[in-house]
């Protein structure tokens, strides 16, 4: 069964038991992915005719009798027959924890259906609590996206413009995600918020759409002269968006020359918003990047490093090579990428920084690397492949040695279908199938004796790990191919396979 059926496989459990099964028995109330789970695993379990085959009996709905507890009312209010879904829906309306059903139903095929859900949603949010209106709420916001759901939207979007403070900031709160977005906007656009609160909600929510939402919020409130209380929580968030909606506002708020302590800054869009605050003060960020990376020996930024290679030319090379023997990782890192940005990678002082005991740094020199992988001797590359080696060394030899041509790749791959690393042997695994270059068969009759033989035990021990039929097809990929494929005209040997 679907995992997503478990709500309602639970449900139906516990309503053909009986007894006193309560609702957090079959999901959580609080996920609104369980309602929306139990709704449609439901219908999914009566697909088929009959439904007393897959269902519990409904006759207490059609003999007025009340359910025989709570997980029997949610299948009832489910259920495939409208009629008992209508039936259902007064005795669920009246159960709070049951709300979000009714909620469901308000945007049901059955036009009777829909419309005696909606007048008993109306009239339970009249005065809703807020436990009960966050749970309807996160249902609603998901079915809106049905045929028939904007309704319920637009009355529960009503019912937080009209809920009291406390109703209100109880949703703030909620585990939900969108409902927390509505909630958020709700309450920016009632401006219950004072710019200093919304700058230190921005500053500190966790959530991309809440941090601009408030941010915008926050920044557009800033004509009042109090620049203080809003920028300095937005510049000393953690949240990169946020530092650079505040490096932004620095120039609109006459503190453009405090951008530059930012031209550093760990986030590449926290930079670029420090570089265009400071052009438009007639400003050059890139000497103090040149200056910044002077003295090799001295206190160098990662950051500064990263935006030399942003806004510099190839004649920055020389300040950068330097920086490639710098005790920080992260300075040796940022040296990499900025010399990669700048078409100055040069392999021969690239290849020693594969050996780097950073793996941020082996990792930018593999990348950078990559154009001259078939430059790069293949015995080198497979010492660094030997699983005594670091993780971070193999995964950047392993990168570099798939960029090769001919046999050397498939090699690779197929001497780690069984490697003690996951990633690795998961990669290999991946990528044995897809190995298909054009001159595969040429490739492989161009070997010595002594390779070929290699290379064909391994092709014999991938049997386990890729399969017969996929091990045969690599064989006549190789051999069939370079015997009879200037007969077929020179088509593809694995396009004339599925012919």
């Amino acid at each position: 069964m679907n995992k997503q059926d478990e709500p309602a496989r639970k449900a139906v459990d516990a309503a053909r038991r009986g007894g006193a099964a309560s609702l957090e028995s079959v999901l959580d109330p609080g996920d609104a992915e369980h309602w929306i789970a139990l709704d449609l695993g439901i219908r999914r379990r009566s697909s088929s005719w009959p439904w007393s085959d897959t269902l519990p009996s409904m006759a207490w709905v059609r003999a007025g009798e009340p359910a025989a507890n709570e997980p029997s009312l949610a299948v009832a209010l489910c259920h495939p027959d409208g009629r008992i879904r209508q039936a259902a829906l007064v005795r669920g309306a009246a159960v709070p924890a049951l709300l979000p059903l009714v909620a469901v139903r308000c945007a049901d095929w059955v036009a009777p259906v829909r419309a005696q859900a909606r007048e008993l949603l109306c009239a339970a949010l009249a005065e809703p609590d807020p436990a009960t209106l966050a749970a309807v709420t996160a249902v609603v916001l998901r079915t809106a996206r049905r045929r028939q759901g904007e309704w319920a939207q637009q009355l529960v979007v009503e019912t937080l413009r009209r809920a009291d403070d406390e109703l209100a900031d109880a949703l703030l709160g909620s585990r939900d995600r969108a409902t927390r977005r509505l909630a958020h906007r709700i309450a920016i656009g009632r401006e219950r918020f004072s710019p200093a609160r919304l700058a230190h909600l921005a500053a500190t929510d966790d959530d991309v759409v809440v941090q601009d939402l408030c941010a915008d919020a926050a920044l557009a409130r800033t004509g009042d002269g109090r620049h203080d209380e809003i920028l300095r929580p937005l510049l000393g968030s953690r949240h990169s968006r946020v530092r650079a909606a505040g490096v932004t506002a620095l120039g609109r708020t006459g503190r453009a020359g405090e951008a530059a302590a930012f031209l550093a800054d760990r986030s590449g869009v926290v930079r670029a918003c420090a570089r265009w605050v400071l052009r438009q003060h007639g400003r050059d960020p890139l000497s103090h990047y040149r200056e910044a990376c002077a003295d090799p020996a001295g206190a160098v930024l990662p950051g500064a490093v990263a935006g030399l290679g942003e806004c510099g030319t190839r004649a920055d090379a020389g300040l950068l090579r330097p920086l490639l023997t710098h005790p920080s990782g992260p300075v040796r890192a940022r040296a990499v990428g900025a010399l990669r940005t700048l078409g100055a990678a040069d392999p021969a002082w690239l290849r020693p920084l594969l050996d780097d005991p950073s793996a941020s740094v082996a990792r930018e020199a593999s990348v950078a690397l990559l154009p001259y992988a078939g430059e790069l001797p293949v015995a080198w590359l497979w010492e660094r492949l030997a699983v005594d080696r670091p993780r971070h060394v193999r995964t950047a030899a392993y990168r570099l040695l798939s960029e090769h041509r001919g046999t050397v790749p498939l090699r690779c791959h197929l001497s780690l279908l069984d490697d003690p690393e996951p990633g690795l042997r998961g990669r290999a695994r991946a990528a044995v199938p897809r190995w298909c270059p054009a001159d595969a068969a040429s490739a492989y009759a161009g070997l010595s004796p002594v390779e070929r033989s290699r290379l064909d035990t391994l092709i014999d021990r991938a049997e386990p790990a890729l399969g017969g039929r996929a091990v045969d097809l690599l064989r006549w990929y190789l051999r069939a191919a370079g015997e009879d494929g200037a007969a077929r005209g020179g088509v593809s040997p694995r396009r004339a396979w599925f012919r």
